[in-house]
């Protein structure tokens, strides 16, 4: 009875929410388009701690005068560095798996968590918003504590804004691996869009609030099109055929413009690869330069 009472609750609230913006479509789609935009960058509940490797090293650096905080491990002289960057709605401890093997074979392993993400305090956007260029921020002031990467691994949206930091800030690297990743936002969009039932003058609206907000605009928020402005670097592309939050066309369309080797696991969804063991030996592998020709996990 419960669960069927907050059922038509929520029901009803969307509801009356697309009635809204509905109405607003005619009457402010300026202030609906705002409101729109707000609702896309609410940063979704902070994902509950998950256990990391022992060994590790808390630091805190301060990105746009914000604490980003994460840990470091095998942080020896020489060791080649490795950036893990998780996605929206993640957290660093998410790349667990990845962090004994990379350090076992030589590598110094950092993890952070993002702007509202996991341990680290909200971003220039306030409390409970942040945005992939909040991400990208965060992650080239990690860079300019640890210095020149040998690799560097995002999940999910981390891929665009690992380009964003290579284009427009300090990161180098000498490798990519993207996991999951996020192509572009555009039919997101369009997908909420739809969800929240506004019209062309809302959707207007809701595109100039997203750029001025994240200061990137809409079209150019696409891994594919990033990767046209920095240096080609060897790059490796995984992906969940069941993923349903990254279609697989996309980053198979993805995976082709940036001339990169695709590996395609099934099964295992979005979050769940970054744990298997057989992607896990694979980045390794490619981290180290241990490139393998086939194109199954």
């Amino acid at each position: 009875m419960a669960s069927f009472k907050k059922s038509t609750i929520v029901r009803l609230r969307n509801r009356l929410v697309r009635a809204g913006f509905r109405y607003a479509e005619h009457v402010a789609p300026g202030r609906a388009g705002r409101a729109a935009c707000d609702l896309w960058f609410t940063a979704p509940p902070r994902m509950a701690a998950l256990p990391l490797p022992e060994g590790g090293t808390p630091f805190e650096v301060v990105a746009q005068g914000h604490p980003v905080r994460g840990q470091v491990w095998g942080d020896t002289a020489g060791a080649a560095t490795v950036y893990l960057v998780h996605g929206w709605g993640g957290r660093g401890a998410q790349f667990a798996a990845m962090v004994d093997p990379l350090v076992e074979t030589g590598h110094r392993v950092v993890v952070f968590d993002g702007p509202s993400h996991g341990d680290s305090e909200p971003g220039p956007a306030g409390p409970g918003r942040t945005n992939g260029v909040e991400l990208a921020r965060a992650l080239d002031a990690t860079f300019c504590r640890f210095g020149p990467a040998r690799a560097v691994v995002a999940h999910s949206m981390g891929t665009i804004s690992t380009y964003l930091a290579l284009r427009h800030g300090w990161l180098g690297t000498e490798r990519l691996v993207f996991i999951a990743p996020m192509v572009e936002a555009e039919s997101l969009f369009d997908q909420f869009q739809s969800s929240l039932g506004f019209g062309p003058r809302v959707r207007a609206a809701f595109d100039r609030a997203v750029d001025e907000f994240v200061g990137v605009p809409v079209s150019e928020f696409d891994a594919r099109v990033q990767a046209r402005h920095v240096d080609p670097l060897p790059t490796l592309v995984i992906t969940d055929r069941d993923d349903r939050q990254t279609p697989y066309a996309d980053v198979v369309g993805f995976a082709e413009t940036i001339g990169a080797p695709l590996v395609t696991t099934e099964g295992l969804g979005h979050r769940k690869v970054l744990r298997d063991p057989a992607v896990v030996d694979r980045v390794v592998d490619f981290v180290g330069g241990r490139d393998r020709l086939d194109r199954t996990a």
